[in-house]
């Protein structure tokens, strides 16, 4: 595998950078392409557009309209009762159905995660961490907790042995943290926590999305044949779990190079390209600091955006922009340090800044950024897109 060409595809903000479209060209012309989910889960919505098709990714990867298959790593929490609704969704959309394995380590979110988050979320009021309510901060306690239910596990199970054991986890973890969080007021949410039907419904619906998987000992299951392989990281660099300075409004997942090196290491092939997607300015859908925030129209022609829209759990869209190249640059540099192949930017939006990424120490054209002294000669390339439906 180390003649081939692997990649790693990674937010360099706080997400909705245009990550499924740099995934998509990517895989554009490759045959037997893989593209591997390895952080996060069901609440990633990375868009992908051609002149015709319109599609919104959370589980299956943003290379299948190329064909690519969806590998979903042992470092992924799959939503086993969200899998079905995305794949059918897909297909109508597409007239196809991807295919899509998953390690059979893989954790699962289950429905009591997600209601925990949302009782959580709404118990905070206005001091809501931003949370997209899809569980995965609660499936990540849980299985440190010892309570940990895997893709495997689920596939060697009946609907009622995995109707059961979702009961046992509510018995002896739920409603316990429940009670250590003092939740006085979650809502509806805290209601569904103590339905029987609320798990009983979620066993069957999780049982079906797992005939939709074939479960794999690994990537290195799946490399042979492979022209291509695509790391799709979800939320970006300034949201990873270990990044203290916007702490605590993070995600419960490492978002850089370090899942893909790991897995890379562990199927005993190398990465060759590190591409770090970012906007022409920077977005946050979600609380938390937005250093250089501002109004969309100071930015330039900024369109809709149909994808992150004002929702319940993460409020409106936010804009903003760069601080500074060096800002930018050390996040990125950062996250690559030690890594010895190579690294490009991947700039998306530009047809809405006339080709200039926003700083508030003043605007650069995007094709200029490599040769700034902030990226110390790192940075190969850039790409630019100049429209929605990919490179230009």
């Amino acid at each position: 595998m180390t003649d081939k060409r692997v990649i790693a595809v990674i937010g360099a903000n706080f997400g909705d950078e245009g990550k499924g479209l740099a995934v998509d060209s990517f895989c554009a012309g490759s045959a037997q392409a893989l593209v591997v989910r390895h952080n996060g889960g069901a609440q990633a919505g990375h868009t992908v557009e051609t002149e015709d098709k319109r599609f919104v990714f959370h589980q299956l990867s943003s290379g299948s309209f190329r064909g690519a298959d969806t590998l979903l790593a042992k470092t992924f929490l799959p939503d086993l009762y969200k899998l079905e609704e995305e794949i059918l969704a897909f297909r109508d959309v597409s007239g196809f159905s991807p295919r899509v394995y998953a390690d059979h380590r893989a954790r699962v979110t289950v429905i009591d995660d997600i209601l925990l988050n949302m009782a959580l979320e709404t118990s905070r009021g206005r001091n809501r961490h931003g949370s997209c309510g899809m569980g995965i901060n609660e499936a990540v306690l849980r299985n440190e907790a010892g309570f940990w239910l895997t893709v495997g596990k689920v596939a060697g199970m009946s609907a009622g042995e995995l109707a059961s054991e979702l009961f046992r986890i509510r018995r002896e973890y739920v409603i316990p943290r429940l009670s250590s969080l003092g939740i006085n007021d979650g809502g509806e949410f805290s209601d569904l926590l103590s339905s029987e039907n609320v798990i009983v419904n979620a066993s069957e619906g999780m049982m079906t999305g797992i005939g939709y998987l074939t479960p794999v000992n690994g990537l290195s299951e799946m490399t042979d044949g492979r022209e291509r392989i695509v790391f799709e990281g979800a939320q970006g660099l300034l949201l990873d779990s270990e990044n203290k300075r916007f702490a605590p409004h993070l995600t419960s997942s490492r978002t850089g190079i370090k899942n893909p090196l790991e897995l890379c290491r562990d199927a005993g092939i190398s990465l060759n390209m590190a591409v770090y997607v970012m906007r022409s300015y920077v977005t946050r859908h979600g609380a938390g600091e937005l250093p250089g925030e501002c109004e969309a129209s100071g930015l330039g022609d900024i369109g809709p955006d149909r994808t992150n829209i004002t929702n319940r759990w993460q409020g409106s869209f936010r804009y903003g922009r760069y601080l500074s190249p060096e800002e930018l640059a050390a996040a990125v540099l950062e996250d690559c340090d030690g890594f010895d192949g190579d690294v490009c930017l991947f700039v998306t939006h530009l047809n809405e800044t006339s080709g200039m990424i926003r700083f508030c120490t003043g605007d650069i054209p995007a094709a200029e950024l490599p040769k700034h002294p902030a990226f110390a000669g790192r940075i190969g390339k850039v790409c630019c897109s100049y429209s929605r439906f990919g490179l230009s």
